[in-house]
């Protein structure tokens, strides 16, 4: 069987497109033999379903070229597999339309995990969720990655975001890019109607009080060649965790190669230490459509070296995001949660015993949704 899955890919990637190059699709087939992970190890989820006044597609939703579609990418590996599906969980449980809502998963081409089992474990968590998942290729950013202040930071899954242009098929024109280690208590919807203006190319909450200066090193910033990049520009800080992209204008402008060059530069002259974050900061802060803070309340997992507890900024929450060191269930597991840890928990379909729960913190701050009643349909 493993024999025929290999000339599946094979002949995939003969066919496919340039831009596809490096990138393969599972198969919709029915997958036997061993577990890796074990199907049984998550609960499955509710079978939600759209509430009144949703799109209606004209036949059952087969195609990720269904215009009545909201996208939603992000990575799928079985280091942040929990993650991934308690953001989809999250995700479904408050959107108005939740069959309207399609995945696109992300899969590293060597992970521990093999794609097919990934996409299994998915299908038996979510049976009627519209996802399809790719297998994306280390080579193709391996040699541009350097060193980081976090080893976690130098996964080349972290740079998948980089190729959604490429990745995803011609007619997705727009993607709402996600983080695995977060959680939605809104409507996606909200975020997908948000409007980028006068031909912005993403749109993310922007934090001008950052201090910028801190995200590029001495290098860059007494070179300046490099630091007139932002002499045209009014540069804020963004966390490219939480994303609203057209990908129609990422195409057009060859984005992906404009963060390459910067990654290349890299490798040559050091002029940060973040990981992925400092490429997109370098072609895009400054002209960013602005999006409320509401929508990434971020840092929740403390710093890049100790992971401290950190506490909510002001104002409303729609994503709470664990983005740092430390990650919610596996302070859970430890017994050493941080108390916002414990909004994390009711979106966990994981099985697990002997741990003490407590709901009623979460469910004061965020009372079940209206919609968790409405749910998803099947793709794969």
């Amino acid at each position: 069987m493993m024999v025929g899955f290999r000339q599946y890919v094979a002949v995939l990637l003969v066919l496919s497109a340039p831009f596809c190059l490096g990138i393969r699709s599972i198969p919709s087939r029915s997958i036997d033999g061993g577990d890796f992970l074990g199907f049984d190890r998550f609960t499955e989820a509710p079978d939600y379903r759209n509430g009144r006044g949703c799109p209606v597609s004209a036949n059952k939703i087969t195609s990720s070229c269904d215009p009545s579609l909201v996208h939603v990418a992000m990575t799928l590996d079985s280091e942040y597999l929990r993650g991934s599906i308690a953001a989809v969980h999250s995700a479904l449980k408050h959107a108005s339309c939740p069959e309207n809502v399609f995945f696109h998963f992300i899969s590293a081409e060597f992970d521990s995990a093999s794609p097919r089992v990934l996409t299994q474990l998915v299908r038996s968590t979510f049976p009627s969720l519209n996802f399809k998942v790719y297998i994306f290729r280390e080579d193709t950013v391996i040699n541009l990655i350097s060193s980081s202040i976090r080893e976690a930071l130098e996964n080349p899954l972290n740079y998948a975001r980089n190729y959604l242009g490429d990745i995803l098929d011609p007619c997705v024109d727009r993607v709402i890019y996600i983080d695995s280690d977060l959680v939605l208590v809104d409507d996606i919807h909200k975020l997908w109607d948000i409007t980028l203006t006068k031909s912005k190319i993403i749109g993310a909450p922007e934090y001008c009080h950052a201090n910028f200066t801190k995200y590029f090193t001495d290098n860059f910033w007494s070179d300046p060649l490099l630091s007139r990049v932002f002499g045209s520009r009014k540069p804020c800080y963004f966390n490219t965790g939480v994303m609203v992209m057209d990908l129609v204008r990422w195409r057009e402008g060859n984005y992906r190669k404009r963060i390459e060059n910067w990654m290349e530069i890299q490798r040559r002259k050091r002029i940060y230490d973040l990981g992925s974050l400092p490429p997109f900061l370098l072609v895009f802060a400054g002209n960013v459509e602005a999006i409320d803070h509401r929508w990434n309340q971020h840092g929740l997992g403390g710093d890049n070296v100790k992971g401290s507890c950190r506490s909510l900024h002001p104002g409303p929450v729609s994503l709470l995001h664990w983005s740092g060191k430390g990650k919610p269930w596996v302070r859970l597991d430890n017994k050493q949660p941080c108390p916002l840890d414990y909004l994390w928990e009711p979106y966990d379909l994981f099985k697990h015993s002997n741990r003490i729960k407590d709901h009623h913190q979460s469910s004061v701050l965020f009372p079940p949704s209206s919609s968790s009643l409405i749910g998803f349909s099947s793709f794969l």
